[in-house]
């Protein structure tokens, strides 16, 4: 295991504190769980940028083809 230092204002550490309290765990569990957390949560949100630009790319080419289509409403078939 590695050793991390921190250095914190009285608001954090008074924070941590009484997360640590609450949950009964320790200071060093409480932080590598919410930096586990923490990606996990830029993952999801990296996860719906990347869905929600290839919806935007499939809506594109859904309207490219819709509009070839009405090209032929008038074709006379």
């Amino acid at each position: 295991m590695h050793t991390i230092t921190l250095k914190s204002d009285d608001t954090f550490y008074n924070t941590l504190e009484d997360m640590v309290q609450k949950l009964q765990t320790t200071k060093s569990d409480l932080i590598r769980k919410a930096v586990v957390y923490y990606k996990d949560a830029l993952e999801k949100e990296r996860l719906k940028e990347q869905i929600k630009n290839a919806s935007f790319q499939v809506r594109e080419a859904n309207l490219k083809i819709s509009q070839e289509f009405e090209h032929t409403l008038n074709d006379g078939l």
